[in-house]
């Protein structure tokens, strides 16, 4: 087998969405003849644990873990447990906050750049290039966010001469949050200085969105490959039998800057004019989810529908999605958020059931949700169009005439041993 290290910040045991991209591809990789070796800290910070990701590390696997010192042990210690801000689904966004946290977010912008991980860069250089002397291996991966992993990846691949890919889960510079970082203007061109160097550093960008791969494509002469998220076949082989209820499911993180009150203004006025409906609503939230969310659900009158369950494993939270009757999924309202491509949305796809998308229409999630014909995306403010949606689902629901069109080869493309392939595919391109 040829070998691909990996630098990767997030890995199990922890959970969410930023740790399933890398440890989905290693599962598959080795089926194409490549070897992963993950570099990882040894005691990053745990939002959420889930040990079921541990099963999908393949035996071929070998998994370096470093120690790491980072800003966030510091932060939390000075803002305290009680203070509300660190347990937020997106705690950098545009609301108020009290000087402390004004504060905090000012010393996170400007004096750990790109990112509070940006402490590890030295020591990981240091340790791979020697590592990599005794343990060659074939071509290196940095993904981020944290970009501070892409700079141990340049520095690396510079000083070995390896084939480097920088793998993009999210925009750097036009990331929805970087306008509220607080940054000085010092701070700011330092930040694109750096993307504009690892973006020409590279041997080759990967992005996830067709939308982000035409912004980098725009900043950079290095070729940019779009390699989206996907599912994982095995993950939905269970069998989940339906509980009978009209479920609106909502998996994963779920921000307060994309609470979709016309959803729960449409479900509210529903269970109002028809009994039956109330009856059997169900609103399932199998995720991190911001008060303001839940607070929001309430006012509507929905309180005795919601089923708030809290972070879920990734086997759980599959199961919420094939056992739900809609699948809502609101984008924050962030103008950047046009070029969004969710990771759930490929989940949701493989779950073959309806899917309510709240964002622009035009956007790069709309587009996915189109080709497939998984469902339908809506603006915030299209009320009229939620509640035809909305009330055409519970139809088919209560008459049991659910159909979904044969969308399920389109929808074939977007799994994780295909995509791996691709990922394969590119790694034999860039070490020729």
């Amino acid at each position: 087998m040829k070998k691909v290290l990996v630098i990767t910040y997030y890995w199990p045991p922890t959970g969410g969405s930023g740790v399933q991209r890398w440890v989905k591809f290693s599962k598959y990789l080795p089926q194409y003849g490549w070897q992963p070796v993950i570099y990882t800290p040894e005691n990053p910070e745990m939002t959420s644990v889930d040990r079921s990701l541990e099963g999908d590390i393949p035996p071929e696997a070998i998994v370096i873990k470093r120690p790491i010192v980072e800003f966030y042990s510091l932060y939390r210690r000075l803002m305290g447990r009680k203070d509300s801000s660190v347990k937020e689904v997106n705690p950098i966004n545009n609301r108020e906050r009290t000087f402390k946290q004004k504060l905090m977010l000012m010393l996170r912008g400007n004096l750990f750049i790109p990112d509070p991980r940006v402490t590890w860069v030295r020591p990981s250089v240091r340790f791979l290039k020697k590592y990599l002397e005794e343990n060659p291996v074939d071509v290196i991966v940095s993904t981020g966010p944290p970009h501070s992993m892409h700079l141990i990846a340049m520095k690396v691949a510079a000083a070995t001469g390896i084939p480097w890919i920088a793998d993009f889960r999210d925009p750097w510079t036009k990331m929805f949050y970087f306008k509220h970082l607080c940054l000085s203007s010092w701070a700011e061109r330092k930040h694109c200085r750096l993307e504009k160097k690892v973006l020409g550093n590279a041997d080759v960008v990967v992005a996830v969105s067709p939308l982000v791969q035409d912004e980098f494509k725009a900043m950079t002469d290095t070729p940019v490959e779009l390699i989206t998220n996907g599912f994982d076949e095995d993950d939905f082989d269970q069998v989940v039998e339906p509980d009978g209820y009209f479920n609106v499911t909502h998996t994963g993180l779920f921000a307060a800057d994309g609470n979709p009150d016309v959803i729960w203004k449409v479900l509210s006025e529903k269970c109002a004019s028809d009994p039956e409906f109330r009856k059997m609503l169900r609103i399932r939230l199998a995720g991190k989810t911001d008060p303001e969310i839940i607070a929001s659900i309430r006012a509507a009158g929905l309180e005795d529908n919601l089923i708030d369950l809290g972070y879920q494993s990734h086997n759980n939270a599959v199961r919420e999605q094939k056992n739900a009757s809609l699948l809502i999924l609101p984008l924050r309202k962030e103008p950047e958020y046009r070029a969004t491509l969710p990771g759930k949305l490929f989940e949701y796809l493989a779950s073959m059931v309806p899917i309510l998308g709240i964002g622009q229409t035009d956007g790069a999630m709309a587009r996915i949700i189109n080709e497939t014909q998984s469902g339908v995306v809506f603006n915030w403010d299209d009320e009229e169009s939620v509640r035809t949606y909305i009330g055409h689902c519970w139809h088919d629901f209560y008459s049991d005439n659910s159909q979904r069109p044969d969308n399920t080869d389109v929808i074939a493309r977007y799994s994780r041993r295909n995509l791996a392939g691709q990922m394969a595919s590119l790694f034999q391109r860039v070490c020729r």
